[in-house]
């Protein structure tokens, strides 16, 4: 049964090991449900963390939240036998930030479709100018419109994290949404390559087989990280977590019952 906890975090109770789940950008702790399910399923307990909740008082950094996000879970009692940090995309680079600080709880990771940084500045402005324009779109066009043109990117064609309706109840989020362009942006977050060496825990790291970009990124970075695996998902793109789920569920359970 799910349990809501921390606003519109999504807990699910499934055994000792405990996973903390980061979703997208534009996206929501339901976007977990189906992967908790299957986790449950493997006797994994899940927590779907909303990120929007840390945007509610204002600008966070992405090492703030990093700093944020260890706070809590190291401040919760937990009598489990171990956490897992899983984040996707925008919150996998979430998730690289967390695994950073030093003293973090987390036993082990695994890390989906998530970009390192830019290493140009000038690539850093573009993005920056780019995602300046989702934020306006995201906090005053029409909401319909907004998701739709989210969901058009090449990026993310194929499978969708959830249903068309389910989305429109982000609109509530919005505020957050449009900052998390701007505070969360890949262009205002500072390349985290020469620092991969520094995680000290084992990471999964996931891409898909179709999703050439994040593919070729994602093999550089397994070869700085000291512990690492990676795990591509056949005929899937960007959105792993949902394109190829059994996969994926199977991949995560089998690393973080057997590899943490």
């Amino acid at each position: 049964m799910i349990q809501l906890s921390k606003i519109a975090d999504e807990k699910r109770d499934g055994g000792p090991m405990e996973c903390w789940l980061l979703h997208g950008g534009v996206g929501m702790a339901a976007d977990w449900r189906a992967t908790a399910k299957r986790l449950a399923g493997r006797a994994i307990s899940t927590r779907a963390v909303d990120l929007w909740r840390f945007l509610e008082s204002g600008p966070i950094g992405m090492p703030d939240f990093g700093k944020t996000l260890n706070v809590e879970a190291g401040g919760e009692v937990f009598r489990g036998t171990g956490r897992a940090l899983l984040g996707y995309s925008m919150g996998g680079r979430l998730a690289l930030h967390a695994l950073l600080e030093k003293n973090h709880p987390w036993q082990a990771a695994v890390i989906v479709s998530a970009h390192p940084g830019l290493e140009s500045e000038d690539e850093r402005s573009a993005r920056r100018t780019n995602d300046t324009q989702w934020a306006g779109r995201a906090f005053t066009s029409d909401w319909r419109q907004f998701l739709e043109a989210w969901e058009k990117q090449p990026v993310l064609a194929g499978a969708s994290a959830r249903d068309p309706q389910a989305g429109a109840g982000l609109v509530s989020r919005r505020q957050e949404i449009a900052r998390s362009f701007v505070d969360w942006s890949l262009g205002a977050q500072q390349p985290l390559w020469e620092r991969l060496r520094e995680i000290d825990v084992p990471v999964l790291w996931v891409v898909g087989e179709r999703d050439e970009k994040f593919c070729a990124l994602a093999e550089r970075a397994v070869s700085l990280i000291p512990k690492v695996r990676l795990a591509i998902a056949p005929e899937a793109g960007h959105r792993v977590p949902w394109a190829a789920e059994e996969w994926f569920a199977s991949q995560v359970a089998d690393f973080v019952n057997l590899g943490a």
